[in-house]
């Protein structure tokens, strides 16, 4: 399950940097890398989505 954490983790974090590019200079780094290919970048953003719901239900868990 440590594995699962860390990669949550990652891409929680790659989701905020892109979302700082997208703010900061309008740039899209999921959609450069895979293009606008609308069902990988909808999967990409639903991954990254559900491991920010999964750390934050993990975190008050407890």
């Amino acid at each position: 399950m440590d594995w699962l954490k860390k990669l949550a983790a990652l891409l929680v974090l790659i989701g905020a940097l892109n979302w700082g590019l997208v703010g900061l200079f309008g740039f899209n780094v999921v959609t450069e890398i895979f293009g606008s290919a609308a069902t990988v970048t909808k999967v990409i953003y639903s991954l990254i989505g559900l491991s920010g719901l999964w750390m934050l239900l993990t975190k008050y868990k407890s």
